[in-house]
Parts: C-alpha cells; structure tokens; sequence
C-alpha cells in the first residue's frame, strides 16, 4: 500500500514537471518543424519569460489577477523578443547550410545568456521568484499542490489552445502548408516570412508561460535557469518525434515521470543521467522518436 502511494505521488510529481517541459519541447519542435532548425535559444527565451514575470510581480505583488497578467504580459513580450531573434539572427542565413543556423542559435543561447548576466537589471546573482502560497490537498494519502495544479491545468489549455491554432486557424494552416513545402506555399500565396516569424512568435509564448510556472515550483531565477529544462525538453521533443506536436507533448510527459520515478526510486543524483541516456536509447532503437515518421529524401 506504501508502494502503490508512494507511486502515484511519484506520478503527480512527474506529471506536474513533465508538463512544463512539454511546454517547452512545442517551441522546439514547432521551430524545426518549419525550418528545420534546433533552436538551442529557445530555454533563453525561458529564462526572459521568467524575469518578464519577475519585475511584474514584484511591482504589482502576487494575486490571482496580477499572475494573469503576469503571464499574459510576459507572453506577449517574449513573443516579441522570439521574432526579434529570428529576424536578427537566423533570417539571414535561411538559404544558409544548416550547420551555420545551427552554430548561430547556440551563438546567440550564450549571448542572452551573458547579456543578461552582464545586464544591471538582471545581474549573475539568483534571485527569489515571488509566489504564491500554495497548500496541499491529499486524496488517499497522496498529495497535490496548488501550483502543481496551476501547472497541470494551464500546461493542459495552453497545449488545447495551440492544436486549436494549428488545426482551425489561418496562420495554423500556413504553418502546416510551410512546414510540408515552402516554395509550394509561397506560389500558393502564402507570406512564408510572416508564418515563421508567428511560429517563433507563438513558441516563445509558450516557453514563457513555461518559465514562469518553473520559476513557481522551484522559485529562483537567474540568467542560466534555462539551460537545463531547455536541454531537457529539447531530448523530449526527440524522443516524441522532433516536428511532431503531440509527440513533443508525449515526449515531455515521459521525460517528466522518468526524472520523478528516478528521483524517488533509484537516486536523485542519476536523474539526469537517466534522462539524457533515455535521448541516446531512442536514438539507438527508434531515431524518428515515439511519433516521428521516416522520410526517404531524394538523392
């Protein structure tokens, strides 16, 4: 009985974490889906969304309402600075080999990184993440926060309200017309510039939402707290299938329950290990990841 308790705590934990980085691993996944780039930027984004979040809580205060706003300010922002990235930095070197856009995003990772380190505003040292109070409510012995709830619940819309845009918006089915051929797309009328710039636009979003429900559960930040969740659900959105949605979704929930259970069951020292041996194991066996699809390129 201990066990099977002991379990499902394990799973609420996992479950809790692994929707941040299902959040997270989207941008990843929805970026290379269009471009076929790794934006190893993207968990820096993370990190801006958290400080964006930071200076609005400090100044308002924590409430219910000043959290909404909060995170709807911090959206928008960081929706901003990812289509100020893309314009700035991989733009000009789209007709590029690819290796030069991918050198670039972890160039411009360690710039947002230092810049914000050297940034008087921000500053190397970690500071303590205002939050709320958070109480929490046992069924048969097992317990579930009030942010684990909030994280559940707004990672779980936030993920229903992008297959909404994807599935029945206009920009979703330009993103998805770009995302199979560019040229086509263009010749179709479709402004290819713009349905990039609203991919990175809409990825950024969400990684800022993520950063500040991470920044809620383990509440200090500073300018490198983007690294790890963002190399986390970068191997998340491989293990779902890089370019796929759902498996970006799946991916992170797996990623999330596998960094738990090893946590609680085995030693919280190899959770990482774990979770990047999990990156090289499905290399190894499935390399397209648990939704990805085989496709034969013309030689």
């Amino acid at each position: 009985m201990v066990l099977i308790r002991e379990i499902l705590q394990q799973m609420v934990n996992g479950l809790a974490l692994g929707s941040i980085y299902a959040l997270i691993a989207l941008g990843y996944t929805m970026v290379y889906g269009i471009i076929m780039l790794i934006n190893f930027a993207h968990g820096e984004i993370l990190m801006l969304g958290a400080f964006y979040g930071y200076f609005i809580l400090t100044w308002l205060g924590v409430s219910p309402l000043t959290l909404v706003i909060a995170f709807v300010v911090s959206m928008v922002l960081s929706a901003i600075t990812g289509v100020i990235v893309e314009r700035l930095f991989y733009k000009p070197l789209r007709n590029m080999p690819r290796i030069n856009s991918l050198i670039t995003a972890i160039g411009v990772s360690l710039f947002l990184q230092n810049g914000a380190r050297v940034l008087p505003a921000l500053g190397p040292n970690p500071r303590p993440f205002p939050t709320i109070d958070a109480k929490s409510h046992f069924i048969g012995g097992v317990g579930i926060s009030d942010i684990q709830i909030m994280i559940i619940v707004i990672s779980i819309l936030l993920m229903f309200l992008l297959t909404w845009i994807v599935d029945h918006t206009k920009p979703g089915k330009a993103m998805r017309a770009v995302s199979y051929d560019q040229d086509a797309s263009a010749l179709m009328g479709i402004s290819v510039n713009r349905t990039i710039s609203i991919t990175f636009a809409i990825g950024s979003a969400l990684a800022a939402a993520a950063g500040i429900l991470y920044a809620l559960a383990y509440p200090q930040i500073d300018p490198y707290m983007g690294v790890m969740p963002g190399l986390k659900a970068f191997v998340a959105a491989v293990l779902g299938g890089i370019g796929s949605i759902p498996g970006a979704m799946i991916g992170g929930l797996v990623m999330g329950l596998a960094e738990t259970f090893t946590k609680g069951f085995i030693n919280s020292q190899l959770a990482d290990a774990v979770v990047f041996g999990l990156l090289i194991v499905i290399l190894l066996i499935k390399p397209t990841g648990i939704m990805g699809k085989n496709i034969k390129e013309k030689v």
